[in-house]
């Protein structure tokens, strides 16, 4: 298993206007074709007005297959198009779980 944890920076005090949209628009989306969310939070001490959230594959080809996937869903696009203007940042990181995680 590989994870992905993916962070973003929005605009001052657009974190709770981007939580009501991904809740109401993007996040089946998410869990229906991505598939295992492991976590989403939002920080509250340190880097301010970020999401981090973690996704769970059984291999970088898994992962290439459902973000690609993901891309092509129209709803995913229309989304895109809706919060796009509160992003400041986009992080990626690949995250390779040790032998004794509990999520190996």
């Amino acid at each position: 298993m590989i994870v992905e944890q993916r962070t973003y920076r929005f605009k001052a005090g657009k974190v709770p206007t981007f939580m009501a949209i991904y809740e109401e628009k993007g996040l089946e989306i998410q869990k229906r074709i991505l598939g295992n969310l492991i976590g989403y939070f939002a920080t509250e001490i340190g880097p301010l007005n970020e999401t981090v959230h973690l996704w769970g594959y059984a291999s970088l080809d898994d992962r290439a297959a459902r973000r690609a996937a993901l891309m092509a869903d129209e709803g995913w696009r229309a989304f895109l198009a809706e919060i796009l203007p509160l992003l400041e940042m986009q992080e990626t990181k690949i995250l390779l779980p040790t032998g004794f995680s509990p999520i190996a």
